[in-house]
């Protein structure tokens, strides 16, 4: 883990300088795992994200977007209770622990100042959030609760002594000379995490940063080591494709993006997610049945010849006998053919069959054909719904299992409120040029985007003969700098978004039809042009920032 106890030093640094002596506005609980607070501090609203998830664990103030749900959890409307309208006086960190101590003043219901400890604790699946009564030194709650069944050390619920975590007795290494290898570094001294330590050259490398922290320089960077990404306050010399940052905050919008609002998504839909994936995996095997149904098929005619050859030599044939010897006549040569032969049946029975069995299989061929068709559509749809899965935000959600729900993939909620008349909310892009782009995030959106709210002349853009979103140009004059950057919006939220040279398809919206019928979402169109483009992520974060301005 890159947040190790400097970079939450460092943090607490840039936390000290933005929002001390800030007052909290407004607390939400956008997930299970995360806090959000609003703080006005010197002039301007922050929002300071405190995340508790064992993967994503992390302090910053952020600039993202979250969805709040309708009800808040009772954690959260207790910290209302408490922390609203109060000052944040002090931040902390006890030694390079990574926890980061909120000292909260304000004054009660009866007028009396009061204190409150926020502390939050970065430690993987162990992490944690605590609202902690000072004067009493007890925890008032926790995001997480640890009963002495599950930690005999310290039981984490309301109402008990809150109890630091247990002292690791490591050295200080900003205070404490380092006269070891580096090998051994991580378990003497504290604060150091190994993905630091082992993307060091030599100890004197890590003496030079720790220089720089005890002056607090950094320079955020986002880069690649060994092929995987990472975070930290410096770009390390073996790294590659290294992206800099003016503050640490920053730098993790920039990790996170989507990482955490991706995870948040996966935990409403593994229900209906598990269900989409079942159902493609039958229909898959549908179309495995479907093809060799069709091979066989193709025996139609071989059984309409033995019926014929059969019926001109029932004269030398009897009841009993195991297969027929007879010329070929339909062959140039006219070489002998043996024909099987039921037994129990007379040869004209015999004949009889192959012809009934010739005519079962003719008249299964349509049929066989417009099931595959059925069946691939079905796939495409389920891939489709998977894909949108990929890229929802959670207010997606519901508009995908309404969806779901009316296919009849999904029961309807019981409890499920009157649908709503709003319009979808879509999301709103700005080229380089200033032309708005919009962009839809599951079939309801699509369908509203393409055919309700688009001009006939504006232009649709779609990934080539892949799951993906529909994105159209607002402009009935689009440049060329608004269709590249549209079809890579369309080709990021697509199954094609890891890949490069991605096709990506553009007509006007006259030209894209909805067949009667058809699945949700699904359109054909034609008079199309092809553009290729690669699409990433620093793209899409610049241009969403554009169009959220």
């Amino acid at each position: 883990m890159a947040f190790d106890g400097l970079f939450t030093r460092a943090m607490v640094h840039e936390l000290q300088n933005q929002i001390l002596g800030g007052r909290i506005n407004k607390i939400h609980q956008p997930s299970k795992n995360e806090i959000l607070l609003q703080i006005r501090a010197n002039g301007k609203n922050h929002k300071l994200l405190i995340s508790a998830h064992s993967s994503y664990a992390r302090v910053q103030l952020t600039n993202e977007t979250t969805h709040n749900p309708s009800e808040a959890p009772m954690f959260c409307m207790l910290l209302r209770k408490h922390l609203e309208g109060y000052f944040v006086e002090q931040i902390e960190q006890p030694g390079l622990e990574r926890i980061i101590r909120f000292v909260i003043k304000g004054r009660n219901e009866i007028g009396d100042l009061s204190y409150k400890h926020l502390i939050v604790e970065l430690m993987g699946k162990h992490s944690n959030i605590f609202l902690v009564d000072p004067s009493r030194v007890m925890i008032l709650d926790c995001l997480k609760h640890v009963p002495p069944s599950m930690n005999r050390v310290r039981t984490l619920l309301p109402g008990h002594p809150y109890l630091p975590v247990p002292e690791q007795n490591k050295m200080n290494p900003l205070t404490t000379e380092i006269n070891c290898d580096l090998d051994q570094v991580v378990s003497q001294y504290a604060g150091l995490s190994p993905t630091f330590v082992k993307n060091l050259t030599n100890v004197q490398a890590l003496n030079n940063y720790l220089v720089q922290a005890i002056n607090h320089q950094y320079t955020p960077a986002l880069m690649k080591c060994n092929g995987k990404e990472i975070f930290y306050l410096w770009p390390f010399s073996n790294a590659t494709e290294i992206k800099q940052f003016s503050q640490l905050s920053l730098l993790l919008d920039r990790y996170y993006f989507g990482k955490a609002a991706r995870d948040r998504v996966k935990q409403q839909t593994n229900d209906f997610e598990k269900v989409l994936e079942n159902e493609k995996a039958k229909n898959e095997l549908k179309l495995k049945k479907l093809v060799k149904q069709l091979q066989e098929t193709e025996k139609a005619d071989t059984y309409k010849k033995y019926g014929e050859l059969l019926t001109a030599n029932l004269y030398q044939l009897t009841k009993g006998m195991k297969s027929a010897t007879v010329i070929d006549y339909y062959h140039e040569e006219q070489p002998e053919i043996s024909i099987p032969l039921a037994i129990q049946k007379t040869p004209n029975e015999n004949a009889q069959h192959y012809f009934a069995k010739y005519q079962k299989l003719r008249k299964s061929v349509q049929h066989i054909h417009e099931q595959t068709r059925i069946t691939e559509e079905e796939i495409t749809y389920l891939d489709t719904i998977l894909q949108q899965l990929l890229s929802a935000s959670p207010q997606d959600l519901e508009e995908i299992r309404e969806e779901l729900a009316e296919q009849k993939y999904l029961r309807m909620r019981t409890n499920r409120k009157k649908k709503k008349t709003n319009k979808p909310q879509l999301e709103r892009y700005l080229s380089s040029d200033g032309t708005e782009i919009l962009v839809g995030k599951n079939n309801l959106q699509n369908e509203y985007l393409t055919m309700k709210l688009a001009s006939k002349r504006q232009i649709w853009f779609h990934v080539k003969d892949l799951p993906g979103s529909h994105v159209v140009i607002r402009s009935d004059e689009a440049s060329e700098t608004a269709i590249t950057e549209a079809a890579t919006i369309a080709a990021y939220f697509s199954k094609a978004r890891e890949s490069a040279n991605v096709a990506v398809d553009y007509t006007q919206i006259a030209h894209v039809k909805k067949p009667a019928g058809a699945k949700p979402g699904y359109v054909i169109y034609d008079r199309q042009q092809t553009i290729y483009v690669t699409p990433s992520e620093d793209f899409i974060i610049n241009i969403r920032a554009r169009g959220e301005k």
